[in-house]
């Protein structure tokens, strides 16, 4: 079965495929590193971070690049008033960034481009559109793509800029320019300012041109996918189409993957709403970067997502269902026999599959692995699973785990780093104190709770409750929870 997106510039749903067969070459764009990354603009990574996953599900390869912007007029203001370099500035929090992603389960690109060691590239590309007249250079010295000369500008966002007046934006800057909708390519520099010396003066990038060298360069001048957030399909994806087919006269990027903004409890996400927050704030408030990957993936791309507190102790019980059905499938002991739920599980499968093959449907291939749970837990209960039922059963987490990849138990390790990067950074005030009491100086790593379940078996064997008991309420005390089945005793952080 195909793997089918919808395409921003088509308006149609289309197969996704590799153009030369074996890797889809796709791009993203990534973070702009002036501050820590917020769950809006995780919510962006994860779906792509799903898109890849589902490339590989579907028998292809990725070839995934992604950018981050560590020069801008923003890190060049914050940088100043922090009296650092840009390099030193932004390299705080582009490791914060891989440090997030790595917590939300993210896959790292094949490659990761920063701009400001692809300044070359940049500069050849301006001066290609130089010598075709598409570039030109402002009497400040700054270099702008003139947006007259490309007549196709407006087909990915579906803008008409005909009408466009004296006193528009297609491009915020401060720089002057023959056109108020042509955008800037090189910025002179300001004094004091960050630049680099280049054939076109001293200066630094534009945004737009980085992505559009940087992909080129990665994945050639032509290639299958482009992804991003809504908020950049215009004007930056539609600056990258003008600059780069002005340059080559090839399409740029066949395939546009957008994916939409959320809103944090029915409002838009902003300071000023109190509403605000990074993935290292739910950390510390007691929250599984498991729940926030879940809820986050919850809804399609293309649908807006309503991100309340409510909803994410939803997917932190839905994730507890999933380990713990995973737990009992994998360490039951099952008779031997013919399988019984061959149909069902086969069922499941297919439907799994087919929802992330129709425009990456996460509700729905997440639904088709829940009915599955409800299923095999009826026939557990009714003495009808056998060995060969519970191997599929797990062949099919395994694979909704290549996807969804919340089911191995990593959310202690995250909550850890959170608070050590707190104590650090002297923001202990903002740990909640369950989280406190669960992993600060006093609470127990995972080696010492294995020990104390050890000794409550034993002390349950040598038929010591009291023992056993006290145990038990220890652990509790600190948050852990002891679940105790047939064969096995399984214990989890609340």
């Amino acid at each position: 079965m195909a793997l089918e997106l919808f395409n921003t510039l088509t308006g149609k749903i289309e197969p996704l495929y590799a153009a030369d067969g074996e890797a889809v070459r796709f791009y993203c764009c990534g973070p702009t590193v002036y501050d820590f990354g917020h769950i809006g603009n995780f919510r962006t990574f994860l779906h792509v971070d799903v898109l890849r996953r589902a490339i590989k599900l579907h028998g292809m390869g990725t070839r995934h690049v992604m950018n981050v912007t560590d020069v801008d007029d923003k890190i060049i203001r914050n940088a100043t008033a922090a009296h650092m370099p840009i390099s030193e500035y932004t390299a705080k929090y582009t490791k914060a960034f891989f440090e997030d992603s790595d917590a939300l389960g993210i896959e790292r690109p094949e490659a990761v481009a920063l701009a400001t060691e692809n300044i070359g590239e940049m500069v050849t590309l301006i001066e290609r559109l130089a010598k075709d007249d598409i570039a030109y250079q402002a009497e400040d010295g700054s270099w702008y793509f003139r947006i007259s000369r490309f007549k196709d500008y407006g087909k990915l966002s579906k803008k008409d800029l005909e009408g466009i007046e004296d006193g528009a934006r297609v491009d915020s800057d401060e720089y002057e320019k023959d056109s108020v909708r042509d955008f800037a390519l090189w910025k002179t520099a300001k004094p004091g300012e960050t630049s680099w010396k280049t054939a076109l003066g001293d200066g630094r990038p534009g945004w737009h041109i980085e992505c559009s060298a940087m992909a080129m360069k990665f994945l050639g001048e032509s290639f299958d996918l482009h992804a991003g957030g809504e908020d950049l399909m215009f004007p930056h994806h539609e600056n990258e189409i003008a600059q780069s087919e002005a340059a080559t006269h090839q399409t740029f990027a066949r395939h546009w993957f957008h994916v939409r903004f959320l809103l944090v409890e029915g409002k838009k996400m902003s300071k000023s709403e109190g509403n605000f927050y990074t993935l290292r704030d739910l950390l510390l408030k007691g929250h599984k970067a498991s729940a926030i990957r879940f809820l986050l993936l919850s809804v399609p791309y293309r649908q807006q997502l309503n991100f309340t507190f409510e909803a994410l102790a939803g997917e932190t019980a839905a994730i507890d269902r999933l380990r713990t059905f995973h737990a009992r499938v994998r360490d039951g002991k099952w008779p031997q026999g013919a399988a019984q739920l061959a149909a069902e599980i086969a069922q499941a499968d297919a439907a799994f599959v087919a929802a992330l093959g129709n425009d990456l449907n996460t509700a729905e291939a997440r639904a088709a692995i829940f009915d599955l749970l409800r299923a095999v837990n009826s026939a557990a209960d009714l003495g009808r699973l056998t060995q060969a039922d519970a191997e599929a059963t797990l062949a099919l987490l395994k694979k909704f785990d290549s996807i969804f990849a919340v089911i191995e138990d990593h959310d202690a390790e995250h909550t850890r780093a959170a608070l050590q990067w707190a104590e650090a950074e002297g923001r202990m005030a903002e740990v909640s104190p369950e989280v406190l009491a669960q992993f600060g100086a006093n609470s127990l790593d995972d080696a010492a709770i294995d020990a104390l379940v050890a000794e409550r078996t034993q002390a349950k064997k040598q038929r010591n409750f009291a023992r056993a008991d006290a145990i038990r309420n220890e652990l509790l005390e600190l948050g852990i929870v002891l679940e105790d089945s047939k064969d096995s005793v399984r214990w989890k952080r609340k």
